[in-house]
């Protein structure tokens, strides 16, 4: 008998301490979080969309200091001199390449890439290297 009265007195203490915590704690309405959404992006809190890491601080900075003229001006310039970078993120600018003349004929491309395509030896598009 006394084990079932402790028994009972243990379950009666934790359902007690359970539905005391449930009433603490309601459940948050859909504006108080989308207030405190509101509020965390305009503190610069929240994670990039995406694959994005930890909360991005809003930069301090008003902008480029270069107006859209002048950029057109430096690249029309640097396209002159030929010291424009090729579009890709790992790709560095050859001048020796760029200023080298071809030894082949356009007929002599053509057949070694109707060959090459004919082998499977063509890389796709994208992949950057044979494969092997």
């Amino acid at each position: 008998m006394l084990r079932i009265s402790v028994l009972a007195a243990a379950v009666a203490a934790t359902m007690a301490s359970s539905l005391a915590l449930a009433q603490a704690s309601a459940p948050t309405t859909r504006e108080q979080i989308k207030a405190e959404t509101r509020a965390a992006n305009k503190a610069g809190q929240l994670a990039p969309a995406g694959q994005g890491g930890a909360p991005v601080t809003k930069s301090t900075s008003s902008g480029s200091t270069m107006t859209r003229e002048d950029r057109k001006a430096a690249t029309l310039q640097a396209r002159k001199e030929g010291s424009l970078s090729p579009a890709g993120e790992a790709q560095k600018p050859d001048p020796a390449a760029a200023k080298q003349k071809s030894t082949k004929t356009r007929a002599e491309r053509k057949a070694e890439t109707v060959d090459a395509r004919k082998k499977g030896e063509l890389v796709p598009a994208g992949e950057g290297s044979p494969k092997k």
